[in-house]
């Protein structure tokens, strides 16, 4: 029989661990722990604290802060996983050197010191200036689109909650009819069916409370737009919002990442609880250069040189005339971008199953191939038939002229079913000819509006170069931050809360940038 060096599992042993050693430098444990207890001011966590002469020790907020960094970094979001980590992992107790808080400690520490995170954020902004991570040439700004901590099905104007809650209680008095037809019965098995239905009966009952309570306690959600309509509420989080992505419609919050070329360093991160992306680009352009100057990298980081780009979501006119007043060096694109560059002209017949998702619907002949006369304000269709003017329409990016054929030739006309999607009957005496848009040139004279400012400065191939810089900055930072770092949802709810959730994963991530790029402690 062979033999084996024996062992017993009845014994004690002491296992000596130092824990400085467990945070080997070159790891981002070990960058997290030095930037926090030898480049940080953490008084600023301080005023809260009310236990000078009364009460208990706190935990130290360096702790708690290196704790919660280090917990992002391996997409652990969880305050009670947080806490079970530093009673199971050597690395989380070498960070808490041996503590042990409670999870509602650290989840009260992440939810209610948001003010004291963005200074901690700016704190280490400050330090990649400082170590020259920062090239302060370009910047990019987008943002990424993730579901909060609430439901779909609790959102809705509050016309369609009143609604919601008067549907459940009339299903709540037809299960209350059949519990008194079924109550004069004796049988064991509709004894069994009242009890559950009564469980279901209480169920619905909190909910249409639930409802109830927010509609008298709450006002009606107004959207930004030029109409100023009703937008839909949440019952559990109000201040998010339904958006369209590109994996269907989300209960959540825009994060808004503003993103340093040089290194990828992130230099500003919002959250916005707009499914729009228009309302966020003055915000973030504003944020940018205060914190520039109270950081004294820049008293005034545009006019130095510093080049902005955004993708279409953010070119609104009210944006690109903002830009063009504050004399921002900008590149902002509109919708109609690709189809104006001519790189992209072939785009739609190399891929003809993404441009057209219908095959069997045949195309109709587009406004360019309408003969229009700016000068003489005059259009003929493709069969060289003259169209009747209608009206000049104001939008916010200028002013369009439209016009449309005459019901009595387009019926006629042998082209008509490669012109409209529904064309008219030959012996039909009413309905509408063919309508098309022409945008007119602005008047001699006139300065040119924000929109045609930046078609302008877009379309030239300086401007295309710029703009192709975008992608490649602020896309990785966030697959680092949603892939790497797991970051699905947001676990708070508030806009306050988890902007500072969104915070502390950049700042995990410009911590990760330090760690690599840095000149940090050996």
């Amino acid at each position: 029989m062979p033999k084996f060096i024996p062992y017993n599992y009845d014994q004690h042993s002491m296992v000596v661990i130092n824990y400085a050693d467990q945070l080997q430098p070159g790891t981002f444990e070990h960058a997290v722990h030095y930037l926090i207890s030898e480049k940080l001011d953490l008084s600023v966590f301080y005023p809260k604290y009310r236990n000078d002469e009364q009460g208990r020790p706190a935990y130290d907020p360096a702790i708690l802060l290196k704790i919660v960094l280090f917990a992002y970094s391996k997409g652990i979001t969880s305050s009670r996983e947080m806490a079970w980590c530093c009673q199971t992992n050597i690395l989380f107790k070498a960070l808490s050197c041996d503590s042990e808080p409670h999870f509602t400690t650290i989840a009260n520490f992440v939810s209610s010191r948001s003010e004291e995170i963005a200074k901690i954020f700016e704190q280490v902004l400050l330090v990649c200036h400082e170590q020259g991570l920062l090239g302060n040439e370009l910047f990019a700004i987008d943002g990424c689109k993730l579901p909060s901590n609430a439901a779909k099905t609790w959102s809705g104007t509050h016309a369609e909650l009143a609604a919601k809650r008067d549907k459940i209680r009339k299903q709540m008095r037809v299960m209350l009819k059949q519990h008194v037809d079924l109550d004069e019965t004796q049988f064991e098995a509709d004894k069994i069916q009242i009890q559950r239905s009564m469980q279901t009966l209480q169920t619905l009952d909190q909910a249409a409370e639930r409802i109830d309570r927010f509609l008298k306690t709450s006002s009606p959600r107004i959207g930004r737009g030029r109409r100023g309509n009703e937008v839909k509420s949440n019952i559990t989080d109000n201040d998010s919002a339904k958006m369209k992505t590109s994996k269907g419609t989300i209960q959540g919050y825009n994060g808004v990442a503003t993103v340093d070329k040089k290194h990828q360093i992130v230099i500003d991160a919002q959250a916005f609880s707009e499914g729009q992306e228009q309302p966020a680009l003055i915000p973030v352009l504003d944020a940018i250069r205060a914190r520039y100057q109270r950081l004294g990298i820049s008293d005034s980081i545009y006019e130095d040189g510093a080049v902005v780009t955004a993708d279409t979501g953010y070119s609104s006119e009210a944006n690109m005339q903002y830009l063009q007043a504050q004399n921002i060096d900008a590149y902002v694109p509109d919708n109609q971008f690709r189809q104006r560059d001519a790189r992209f002209a072939d785009q739609k017949n190399s891929h003809p199953a993404a441009s057209r998702a219908d095959p069997t619907v045949k195309p109709i002949f587009a406004a360019s191939t309408f003969n229009y006369d700016a000068a003489q304000r005059t259009c003929q269709c493709p069969a060289g038939q003259s169209m009747q003017r209608r009206a000049i329409v104001e939008r916010e990016d200028g002013r369009y002229e439209s016009f449309e054929g005459p019901i009595s030739t387009c019926r006629v006309c042998p082209m008509k079913h490669q012109c409209m999607k529904s064309p008219p009957r030959s012996n039909a005496t009413s309905g509408r000819g063919r309508q098309v848009v022409f945008k007119l040139p602005p008047p001699t004279g006139e300065p040119i509006n924000g929109m045609a400012w930046m078609k302008q400065r877009i379309d030239t191939e300086h401007g295309r170069t710029i703009y192709s810089h975008r992608m490649s900055v602020v896309e990785p930072v966030f697959g680092n931050i949603t892939h790497n770092k797991h970051l699905k949802r947001f676990s708070l709810r508030g806009q306050e809360k988890v902007q500072s959730q969104w915070r502390l994963f950049c700042l995990v991530h410009n911590l990760e940038k330090l760690q690599r790029y840095g000149q940090m402690a050996a």
